[in-house]
């Protein structure tokens, strides 16, 4: 979460730390602008529904003032920690402190 500390402005201290926490947790849970809170929905679907998106989904995004190349970019984040992550779960690669075990 350091890298997306270093990107929240207008919080610190407790209050940046209780955020993150509601980010990694739930985050319909913090406080998001609606493009945020739309780009989240759309890489949960594209996450755990990803035969389910339509261009409706893409609409979305156009319509919270995303351009085209940065929903391009968003999606190639979102694809690339899906597959990086399918990865380390199918070799069972070291997680990094405070990530919660693999099942047993």
């Amino acid at each position: 979460m350091a890298d997306l500390r270093a990107e929240v402005d207008g919080k610190s201290g407790a209050e940046l730390e209780d955020w993150l926490a509601r980010v990694a947790s739930d985050w319909r849970t913090a406080e998001l602008a609606p493009a945020e809170r739309a780009l989240c929905a759309f890489a949960e679907k594209l996450t755990r529904t990803p035969g389910a998106m339509t261009a409706g989904d893409l609409e979305l995004l156009r319509a919270h003032g995303l351009e085209d190349s940065a929903v391009h970019d968003a999606i190639q984040v979102i694809a690339y920690f899906n597959y990086i992550n399918r990865v380390a779960d199918a070799v069972h690669v070291d997680l990094e402190p405070g990530m919660p075990p693999y099942p047993a």
